[in-house]
């Protein structure tokens, strides 16, 4: 008995190894994602590099879509678009859908060309899922925390910016404050 209380009180003193969270402060408030690592590595690492050399700082969820999607961290509030590392390999057939709250690399029609852009989806997007050989978008994420914060960027009024030939650009710009590594 006193072996196995031992075993158990080891294994209880043993660090448990958690999903690295990211936790997110934009002009609206807080959110935190939870990255899906074992499933999506490359474009996890690819958005901890953004992260990490602070260029998601001062970004701005640029497209908002009410019942759709939110995109933001590839422009700044003056619209100008941030430099970019090289694009990744597209991990969208590793099985992870396009549902409520997941977090996934935006792309050109190209399918490895996500750099540094992502969204967020307001309902289940399956159909952004790749189908057989159609290559999808890989979600590499989720908003654990927070996701009323999401919602409220739906609540913005959007315009549109024809100089840039964009669509969907929250009048009230949504800023990325701060962006930081909480849990690893």
């Amino acid at each position: 008995m006193k072996r196995f209380l031992a075993a158990l009180m080891l294994c209880l003193a043993l660090p448990v190894s958690a999903a690295t969270q990211v936790l997110v402060t934009t002009s609206l408030g807080d959110f935190t994602i939870e990255l899906d690592e074992k499933n999506a590595p490359i474009s996890s690492q690819n958005f901890l590099r953004y992260v990490e050399d602070g260029s998601y700082v001062d970004t701005i969820f640029h497209r908002v879509i009410p019942g759709f999607m939110a995109q933001g961290g590839g422009f700044d509030q003056d619209m100008k678009r941030r430099s970019s590392y090289e694009p990744i390999k597209n991990e969208s057939t590793n099985g992870v859908s396009n549902a409520r709250a997941t977090v996934a690399m935006a792309r050109t029609q190209a399918p490895d060309s996500a750099t540094r852009q992502f969204y967020i989806n307001y309902q289940n997007n399956s159909f952004l899922d790749a189908k057989g050989s159609q290559p999808g978008y890989a979600v590499f994420g989720k908003v654990v925390n927070g996701f009323a914060v999401i919602e409220k960027m739906a609540q913005i009024p959007t315009t549109t910016i024809r100089s840039m030939g964009m669509k969907d650009v929250p009048q009230q710009p949504i800023v990325i404050k701060a962006i930081k590594i909480i849990k690893n």
